[in-house]
């Protein structure tokens, strides 16, 4: 018999099957967007201002480290030959180190879906008290500027309802066979014999077991897993986000910025408050308009949708040094860039002819 015409149609969850819970009224399948947390019990003091940094400057570089770093580098390289890190000799060395500011927000988001999960045996607990709110439940953060995310079951929410998908029975037709439990024989494409012979792999019926369902017809419904019957209830998806923007005062050095993104300088600033305050008086003009203008945009968009649990701002002094070097009387230029001493050499005087420079 074909299954298929025992089982209806499997659907989506239908809007019936999740009740209407007071505090949660916008909540639908699928999640509604983020919930706005509560307004503070008490007043937010205000940011203070950090302590004042003291110490701007950094060591320049030499030539030993210089040349290791360089020789490293085309040691590193598939297509590179050492003899111009080896041999070059370097005729000046200039350094055009640059800042990085960078302010971290790490906020905390609600938000809240009706979901489902096979029924294992689970009390129903709709309406027995009244539901937490969303931003009542009990949440425990991660470590401070560390994503993660956390799904909970909100209490008194749940209800035991019939697989929409199999309508109770905790099977379905299988997909393989169409719920025959057997299939054409792929030996005689279903016709039972094979030039003029009767087919020895299906005894001539032109049919074989399928094997995904072992000739039942059915499988285990993958909604259920087999229950019949799900658990509908509101999740509420908690999730620590760590807001990190970055600014980088240009330099006039000839390297491409975007490298500096991937090294560490020296930490000449760090301040870490629930609410930092813009770094006024830098040195440098356009570190503290970078820090005023991400400082004033984290505290005015991010609280909309989450709660801002903690801030940190740092600044680093970024090392950069270009040196100019001659190897076989032609002058040549690379860069030596971050604490990790990275090397930038664009234009590399010994490839092999399969190497190309973009």
């Amino acid at each position: 018999m074909n299954s298929a015409a025992v089982y209806p149609p499997p659907s989506a969850p239908p809007a019936e099957m999740f009740g209407n819970m007071p505090g949660y009224e916008g909540t639908v399948v699928g999640g509604g967007g983020y919930l706005p947390p509560p307004m503070p019990l008490e007043p937010v003091a205000p940011p203070q201002p950090g302590p004042a940094p003291d110490d701007w400057n950094i060591p320049s570089l030499s030539e030993d480290v210089a040349r290791e770093a360089f020789k490293s580098f085309a040691s590193s390289q598939c297509c590179y030959s050492t003899a111009p890190a080896t041999d070059g000799v370097i005729t000046n060395m200039e350094s055009f180190n640059t800042y990085r500011y960078r302010l971290e927000t790490f906020t905390e988001s609600r938000s809240t879906e009706w979901a489902h999960k096979p029924h294992e045996g689970e009390p129903a607990d709709f309406y027995t008290q009244t539901a937490p709110r969303p931003w009542e439940i009990q949440a425990t953060p991660p470590s401070l500027f560390t994503d993660h995310t956390e799904n909970i079951r909100v209490p008194f929410t749940a209800s035991i309802k019939e697989c929409h998908s199999c309508h109770g029975h905790g099977t379905m037709p299988c997909d393989e066979c169409h719920g025959n439990g057997y299939k054409d024989c792929w030996v005689c494409n279903g016709n039972g014999t094979r030039s003029d012979e009767s087919c020895t792999r299906c005894d001539a019926t032109g049919k074989e077991r399928c094997s995904v369902c072992d000739a039942r017809g059915t499988k285990e419904c993958e909604s259920c897993k087999g229950k019949g019957q799900l658990l509908t209830y509101i999740n509420l998806k908690v999730e620590w986000t760590n807001h990190v923007e970055d600014h980088l005062v240009e330099q006039n050095s000839g390297m491409k910025i975007e490298n500096l993104r991937s090294v560490s300088g020296k930490e000449l600033f760090k301040n870490s408050q629930y609410l930092v305050y813009p770094l006024l008086g830098f040195p440098n003009a356009s570190i503290s308009e970078a820090s005023e203008r991400l400082v004033r945009e984290h505290q005015s968009k991010y609280p909309e949708t989450s709660r801002i649990l903690q801030q940190r701002q740092t600044v680093e002094l970024i090392p950069i040094t270009r040196v100019n070097y001659k190897w076989k009387a032609d002058a040549h230029v690379y860069y030596v860039y971050g604490k990790e001493h990275q090397v930038s050499a664009d234009n590399y005087p010994a490839t092999c002819c399969c190497c190309v420079i973009l």
